[in-house]
């Protein structure tokens, strides 16, 4: 566990092991989400992760990339105008 005191403003510097672990670095975006009284920070790469993994719970291995699905479906409505 780290103690931080909090300054002018509200910041808190986030202890270097902690940048480390989660692969920060200076100018990058964190997120704080608050759960049950405590506050949880992450990195924006972490959360991407996350979604990935969420979203390929409901995405067969096999299935068509919605990506490729959707530039289809733009090219066509292009063709037809």
């Amino acid at each position: 566990m780290h103690y931080m005191k909090m300054s002018d403003g509200g910041r808190v510097v986030i202890p270097a092991e902690i940048r480390h672990s989660l692969g920060l670095k200076e100018g990058d975006t964190v997120l704080f989400e608050l759960l049950d009284g405590e506050a949880r920070i992450t990195s924006r790469q972490a959360q991407l992760q996350r979604a990935r993994a969420l979203f390929r719970r409901y995405v067969r291995a096999d299935a068509p990339s919605p990506a490729d699905e959707l530039i289809a479906e733009r090219r066509a409505e292009a063709a037809r105008e």
